[in-house]
């Protein structure tokens, strides 16, 4: 027998209550955390949680668009930025709405420190944050970023659709030869040793002299890559 699947949006707060899986049943998208206990999840219609090593709870936040990337200088400092241009940060108290300066959508976030901050998202779009006011950066691509990470403030990837990554000197940033399939996620122990994620299982790795392949042994599309070290490296996906 074949059971119809019924999609509930957002009801009514006085017709519908969500009731498992608690806090809430929205698809979250992203998680980083200051500890073990102090993480934070952002997901679909502006979703934000908050972990303090026991339960998660529900943060206010000032959106309804989908959020995409989270990442902090600290649990009282953290960005999170989604559809639309949005970006949002939290001081350590609320989260307020911050201006980008594009209505692109965003999809990563990174930075070296809280006044340094790196964005991407749609159409090649790369914003950088100095801690007054984010600018728009000159990234060379059309193609949607969709990931972002450094192992400082001038030596930052990003990785895209059709293979597309970049890194950024300090100065400028410029395309690195890899594969073709669209990468979806990108880190780093160092500067010499950075894995890159994407479509049908693809995982690259880079030496700091080249990307090569590696057998990821699954074609399932790879979403998301974390290490505790160059040695101990998980990626994730469908």
């Amino acid at each position: 027998m074949i059971f119809p699947f019924f999609f509930v949006g957002l009801a009514h707060s006085q017709d519908w209550v969500w009731q498992n899986p608690l806090p809430q049943g929205n698809d979250l998208r992203a998680v980083w955390g200051s500890s073990g206990s102090d993480v934070f999840a952002v997901g679909v219609g502006g979703t934000i949680l908050r972990n303090n090593g026991s339960a998660w709870t529900t943060m206010t936040s000032v959106t309804t668009v989908d959020l995409s990337g989270v990442w902090g200088s600290s649990g009282s400092d953290v960005f999170a930025v989604g559809e639309g241009g949005t970006i949002l940060r939290y001081n350590g108290s609320a989260w307020a709405a911050m201006t980008s300066g594009t209505t692109a959508d965003l999809f990563g976030v990174w930075g070296s420190s809280g006044s340094d901050v790196f964005a991407v998202g749609a159409g090649g779009t790369i914003l950088r944050f100095d801690g007054n006011a984010w600018t728009a950066m000159v990234s060379g691509t059309n193609e949607d970023l969709t990931a972002v990470w450094g192992s400082s403030g001038s030596d930052v990837f990003a990785v895209g659709f059709s293979g597309v990554i970049l890194r950024y000197n300090g100065s400028a940033w410029t395309a690195m030869p890899s594969a073709t399939a669209d990468l979806l996620g990108v880190w780093g122990s160092s500067a010499t040793n950075v894995f890159a994620v994407g479509s049908g299982g693809t995982i690259l790795r880079y030496n700091g002299s080249a990307w090569t392949s590696m057998t990821s042994r699954t074609a399932e599309d790879l979403l998301g890559v974390w290490g505790s070290s160059g040695s101990d490296v998980f990626a994730v996906g469908n």
